[in-house]
């Protein structure tokens, strides 16, 4: 039998569509590219933008194109808030949300035998309720095809309601990977060769809130790091208000951590942060800045912008322009808002045209790439470790591309490089 698999969002997702391959190799089957014929297709869907709703249809409706006759799943954020519309898709057979994976091959199987004979697809979704608390589903891996580095999820659920957001909906509360659970996934990935992991979650920062006793996501880095074999520890996006000096503190002084945040910030002014329902002001980011370079001045910091959310004046997005560029950061990832039905911000007034909002990502783009080329060039004579991926190109623990002068090149190894320049949007060295 024959899997194929499509990943559509975050590194929880592609987390997670691995950890359901594996059952499924663990059975037998043949892992295909996509764009094979296969007798069972997973799509794993987001739900955070328009853009990715279709994009979910449009996946659904090409494997049925491919083979009729497949057994089709559905599952993540998506199939949690519309699993109806899901389920009216043509071809869909299984509608599973962002809880009970480890079902998922025990239904496709039965679906195999059976296939002639079902009617309906099989919906399996449990609303999303906050007064009940979940456990943290368990999935694991120990195959990451064509990574250098190991993701590790250890947090689900949000209770931010961003008022832009729909994923706390679609994830439901907080739940936490405990320490040992962590620890244990970190030494098997280690033992495959994995020098580096990456510890991920839908809103890490609220890792642990639900254990007890009760960790925090340093407690986390720490198991990682505790690992011998393991030489690196990077973390996923976070929420900048975990950051106190003292936690700073202690994982610069943690000499496996990578240098390197994922801030998220959304917007650099505070009347947009406000009505985003974000819990802080600029002034609050910036002293969080400023403590991280205190500590690990080389650190990089990427961070996601949004423009055009409803109500946002020309004043107001100077103002998070000009914010954008006294941070300085080494990445910024910028997409316009994308209304979600069910959230705060999709009934609010004073929508932002699509010409403006373009507009608007073309100029913090364009911010963002000379603001990336600055901090690229500040790496020059710089000597950092590099984990080698392919073609002789690799990445720094401040996550910088790094185009390597080297025949030994070998996957997966972590050498010393002097950086030599910089050409496009990656950084040029030689092997010390």
């Amino acid at each position: 039998m024959k899997v194929a698999t499509y990943t559509i969002g975050c590194k929880v997702n592609q987390y997670e569509t691995e950890a359901v391959l594996e059952m499924f190799l663990n059975k037998g089957y043949t892992v295909v590219p996509f764009s094979e014929k296969a007798d069972v297709y997973i799509i794993n869907t987001c739900s955070v933008t328009q853009m990715s709703d279709a994009k979910n249809r449009q996946m659904i409706r090409k494997c049925h194109r491919l083979n009729p006759n497949a057994v089709v799943a559905v599952m993540g954020c998506y199939s949690q808030v519309a699993p109806d519309e899901v389920a009216q898709i043509e071809g869909v057979d299984i509608v599973i949300g962002t809880q009970n994976r480890s079902k998922l091959l025990e239904m496709a199987e039965e679906l195999l035998k059976n296939k002639k004979e079902a009617n309906e697809p099989t919906v399996d979704v449990n609303a999303t309720d906050f007064r009940v608390e979940l456990p943290f589903e368990e999935l694991s891996i120990s195959r990451f095809e064509g990574h250098t580095r190991a993701f590790i999820k250890i947090q689900d659920g949000c209770s931010q309601f961003c008022s832009y957001c729909i994923i706390p909906y679609a994830r439901g509360p907080v739940r936490s990977r405990t320490l040992e659970s962590l620890r244990n996934e970190v030494e098997k990935v280690a033992n495959m060769g994995f020098l580096e992991v990456v510890l991920v979650g839908i809103h890490l920062a609220s890792y642990g809130k639900d254990l007890e006793p009760r960790v925090t996501l340093k407690d986390a880095v720490s198991a990682a790091s505790s690992v011998e074999k393991i030489k690196r520890v990077r973390l996923g996006s976070l929420d900048p208000m975990y950051l106190s000096d003292e936690v700073i503190k202690a994982l610069s002084e943690n000499q496996k951590f990578c240098r390197h945040f994922h801030l998220s910030l959304q917007s650099g002014s505070d009347s947009v942060l406000k009505r985003m329902n974000r819990k802080y002001t600029t002034d609050e980011y910036m002293e969080i800045v400023d403590t991280i370079r205190k500590y690990m001045p080389d650190c990089a910091i990427t961070t996601d912008v949004m423009v055009g959310f409803p109500g946002e004046t020309e004043e107001e997005f100077l103002e998070s322009l000009e914010f954008v560029r006294s941070v300085g950061f080494s990445r910024i990832h910028v997409f316009p808002f994308s209304p979600r039905k069910g959230t705060v911000a999709y009934k609010m007034k004073d929508q932002i045209e699509n010409s403006v909002k373009k507009e608007r990502v073309d100029r913090m783009i364009a911010l963002g790439m000379d603001l990336e080329q600055r901090f690229l060039g500040s790496m020059t004579g710089k000597v950092l470790d590099v984990l080698c991926e392919k073609d002789c190109v690799g990445y720094t623990g401040n996550y910088v591309k790094v185009v390597v002068n080297e025949e030994d090149f070998k996957e997966g190894e972590l050498i010393l490089v002097r950086i030599t320049g910089v050409t496009g949007n990656e950084c040029i060295g030689e092997r010390i």
